[in-house]
């Protein structure tokens, strides 16, 4: 298959030419309260074509291989039409590889009426207290299998499964309604899914928790933030401002975002790595066929890097990182994350938490958004500190503030990390859920305005 489309490659009248096959297969089973809402296995192909010349882009999709030739012909024409100046792009590494994953055990080996059996274990326990109104239970295993070849000598196979479970217990009291939620997922096997019950029991007893917590005081508070609302910050309030599509056709962001800008104490390391293989965002390669690998985004507390395709690298003048990629073949590839972490630093957490005279611990993520440099999160729950001990559970955590000043007030870092990957995913551009895994130590920073 690869020497097939290695062959439309060479011979291509464009600038630049791609193929890339998929071959997808997905099991999955949802309980939603004591039905089971859907279960079943899908299994789809398909292709695409990507050309540029003379500065311009063609782009087509197919679902019977067959098609290839007419999509090659219409890719190589719409670039024909669009382009009006210079292709820059920067050329990777030719190489001929082929990364075949097959984690122990591999889910394909359980059958589905195994599956839905561990879901529905979970399921009701989630159920067993009067609070709890409703639950869902989500599993889900995926296997990508892709062919790859370009003009630029690349022809590469590779495979990856992916194995997870998402559950969220909603309690109720008269008009209190709170939620507990949990997921996980990565590239390890199936046993990732496995001997989750003390999982279950902490999500079902945190919902009935919250009924009874206090509201969240507002105003500015020094927080202290567990891992995985450490990662999320690095991700969605950095990691979307270090992806360099975004940054060249942003003039606001490109004079914030250059190499060598400090943004935050020395000993502050972001990095976002795809070579991490067995976490959820990574992979061999990506879908420019450029080999994963780690890139630091800031180092030292300064900005060292951006995320590339190609031609952002290219536009740029930086090195590739390779982080183009897209969710399915009816997508081209853009600019995306991978596993975008914090580092750790060397404190213990008991002592971060000894730090905050009057603060807040904040735990989970809930959701957010990014507009440019500012952001808003909320957080799952979160705890009171006051002179250095953990008091009360509070609820509607929500944080906000400006990416800059944020990573300049942050005072010390855990000696833990934690990387968290489950079964969303990222969006950009209308491509979604594309996976990803994010993380870092516990992060004690002085000032958070807390709604």
């Amino acid at each position: 298959m690869i020497e097939e489309i290695h062959r439309f490659t060479r011979n291509s009248p464009s600038d630049f030419l791609e193929i890339r096959l998929e071959e997808v297969s997905k099991t999955y089973c949802t309980f939603q309260g004591q039905e089971l809402e859907e279960a079943g296995h899908t299994e789809t192909s398909g292709g695409c074509v990507r050309a540029c010349h003379r500065g311009g882009w063609g782009f087509s999709s197919f679902t019977l291989l067959k098609d290839l030739p007419r999509a090659v012909d219409e890719a190589v024409r719409q670039a024909a039409y669009t382009g009006t100046g210079t292709t820059r792009l920067q050329p990777p590494e030719p190489v001929a590889d082929r990364y075949i994953h097959c984690p122990e055990p591999c889910p394909d080996s359980v059958s589905l009426d195994d599956k839905i059996g561990i879901a529905s274990s979970y399921n009701s326990i989630l159920l067993a207290h009067p609070r709890i109104v409703t639950s869902r239970v989500s599993y889900l295993d995926r296997m990508r299998h892709v062919y790859y070849a370009s003009s630029f000598g690349i022809r590469i196979e590779q495979s990856q499964f992916f194995s997870g479970i998402t559950f969220s217990a909603m309690a109720r009291d008269g008009m209190n309604v709170q939620r507990a939620y949990h997921s996980t997922g990565d590239h390890r096997g199936f046993s990732n899914v496995l001997g989750l019950e003390s999982k279950a029991e902490e999500i079902k007893q945190r919902a009935i928790d919250l009924l009874g917590a206090r509201k969240i005081p507002g105003g500015r508070h020094a927080v202290l933030l567990d891992p995985k609302l450490a990662g999320v910050f690095a991700h969605e309030a950095f990691g979307h401002m270090s992806e360099a599509d975004f940054i060249y056709e942003n003039p606001h962001i490109a004079n914030k975002m250059k190499i060598g800008v400090p943004f935050g104490p020395s000993f502050l390391n972001i990095v976002d790595r795809g070579d991490l293989l067995a976490e959820c965002g990574g992979y061999a390669y990506d879908d420019e066929g450029v080999k994963s690998r780690e890139n630091y985004l800031i180092r030292e507390g300064s900005l060292s890097g951006h995320l590339h395709s190609m031609e952002t690298a290219s536009k740029m003048g930086e090195p590739l990182s390779g982080n183009a990629r897209a969710i399915s073949n009816r997508f081209k590839p853009i600019v995306r994350m991978s596993c975008t972490y914090i580092e750790p630093g060397d404190h213990r957490f008991d002592d971060l938490v000894l730090r905050m005279d009057d603060g807040i611990y904040a735990v989970g993520m809930l959701g957010g958004n990014t507009d440019l440099e500012q952001f808003t999160f909320s957080a799952e729950y979160a705890y009171r500190v006051k002179n250095g001990k953990r008091c009360e559970l509070l609820r509607d955590v929500i944080l906000t503030g400006n990416l800059f000043e944020t990573l300049k007030n942050i005072t010390a870092l855990g000696n833990d990390v934690t990387l968290f990957g489950g079964m969303g995913g990222c969006g950009k551009e209308g491509q979604s859920p594309l996976p990803v895994s994010d993380g870092g130590p516990h992060v004690l920073i002085s000032s958070v305005l807390i709604g």
